[in-house]
């Protein structure tokens, strides 16, 4: 990649699993009641057979990984497992409430946290509470994250019995002096025996998280990383950027000094080494950040360009809905957002009292919707447009002014009703939908609210 371009592109960024992004969001404007009716309008909108996205937030873990940046509870108490499923049940149950018949589920992600910190009989019961609650979509699909340290061969059967066919292992980088620096230890051994124990049981898609930038982290880690990840040659790969915002994350991202941290051309070069290593291997970029085998069925939703991306990632296919439960975990009615209270007590205060965790959120205007297709269509499908009037905005002329000095630079085409990205603008995804941020374009933030965008 050119240098000059990492100097020039490289700023503070959201990565757009919504728009308007969280710190963008009218908290004043919200409200629990219109959450409520967005919801139920949406999902009757949205016809019943669609289904909705169902997202649990398991946030329980045993140590702290210092580049995480979910919600997370350290303890090594398994004790909170059962009260915390007793107040996601209750919690799903007022959602149920809310609509004249049960929800049907169309897709479920067990995400963290560790998911696989609950035992399997925990995680079992969690789920036959769910399935009694909800009808299950004849398409329905079910997935989990797993720490490949503590997920076992039961953990791995009772949920493939239970009908979950994908999960995705945290691997990160395989180099020790890497692993001790991240407080995540875990020899590629550990990976492996998971990655072929949930092959030989059936699972059809196993996904690998890897992330460049790390502190210590250098290219022959990544060359090592992406070599071994070839071996084991799982259906998904997400490469991510370390996102590193400690003003934001508080002391879990201060654990070495900011000279550890790879430079932004190091950093990009990893991407690029890691990339291409990817590619030769077999694999398809889908999007931002991931990549496919060419049969698995998100390389070809990204073909077909009916990939979709919400706060869960990447999915094939398009659920309009999406209702998550447990600490921090947001919804999305497509008109609105909702957020969960963070504290585990007061999560749990809450739902005993039947009242909907939810403390902060956002109802979209007019100007919300149009801009959220434009910035979804780009993350997606690399290109959106504008040829009826009911996706132009009046800003489109200055947008497109923004985006005159990209089109030179060669990572985009424009024309009066539509931008295509090229495949050297691919990594600037970000940086492209920038233009179309109005909220972020109205209010410049004082300090970083983002990580970098190279």
């Amino acid at each position: 990649m050119n240098q000059s371009f990492i100097q020039k592109y490289n700023v503070p960024g959201p990565r757009y699993t919504s728009y308007p992004t969280v710190p963008y969001w009218d908290n004043f404007q919200f409200s629990l009641r219109g959450w409520k009716e967005t919801l139920k309008h949406s999902y009757l909108e949205s016809n019943t057979s669609q289904g909705i996205s169902l997202y649990l937030h398991l946030p329980f873990c045993e140590s702290m990984c210092t580049f995480c940046g979910c919600t997370k509870r350290i303890t090594r108490n398994h004790e909170v497992e059962l009260p915390y499923i007793k107040a996601l049940l209750k919690e799903l149950q007022l959602y149920v409430n809310l609509f004249e018949e049960k929800p049907v589920i169309k897709e479920l992600h067990l995400g963290g946290g560790t998911p696989t910190f609950f035992s399997a009989d925990h995680l079992k019961l969690l789920m036959e509470g769910i399935f009694r609650r909800v009808k299950k979509h004849d398409a329905m699909v079910m997935s989990f994250e797993g720490h490949p340290n503590n997920t076992t061969e039961e953990h791995l059967q009772t949920l493939f019995d239970l009908g979950f066919t994908k999960v995705s292992f945290g691997i990160q980088d395989y180099n020790e002096e890497v692993q001790r620096a991240i407080h995540r230890v875990q020899p590629f051994q550990n990976v492996q025996c998971v990655t072929e124990t949930a092959r030989n049981l059936g699972y059809s898609s196993i996904g690998h998280d890897i992330i460049f930038g790390l502190p210590f982290q250098t290219k022959e880690h990544i060359q090592t990383t992406i070599e071994n990840t070839l071996l084991l040659k799982p259906e998904r790969v997400a490469f991510y950027s370390y996102a590193h915002v400690p003003w934001m994350k508080g002391n879990g991202q201060r654990g070495y000094k900011e000279e550890n941290l790879p430079s932004p051309e190091e950093k990009r070069a990893q991407y690029e080494l890691g990339k291409n290593l990817l590619l030769q291997g077999g694999y398809v970029e889908i999007g931002m950040d991931h990549f496919a085998l060419q049969q698995d069925e998100l390389a070809k939703a990204a073909e077909h360009k009916t990939i979709h991306r919400n706060f869960m990632g990447y999915s094939p296919s398009k659920t309009q809905v999406m209702i998550g439960l447990g600490v921090s975990a947001i919804s999305d009615s497509w008109y609105s957002f909702a957020q969960n209270v963070k504290g585990v007590e007061e999560y749990l205060h809450l739902l005993e009292n039947n009242i909907l965790p939810v403390y902060r959120g956002h109802l979209l205007t007019v100007e919300d919707l149009k801009i959220r297709k434009h910035i979804l269509n780009l993350m997606c499908k690399l290109e959106t447009s504008w040829e009826f009037e009911k996706d132009y905005l009046n800003e489109i002329p200055e947008i497109l002014l923004q985006l005159m000095e990209m089109e030179e630079d060669g990572l985009l085409e424009l024309s009066s009703k539509k931008i295509t990205i090229t495949e050297k603008g691919r990594p600037f995804v970000r940086n492209i939908c920038m233009a179309f941020d109005l909220r972020l374009q109205r209010n410049k933030p004082e300090r970083p609210l983002f990580s970098m965008t190279v």
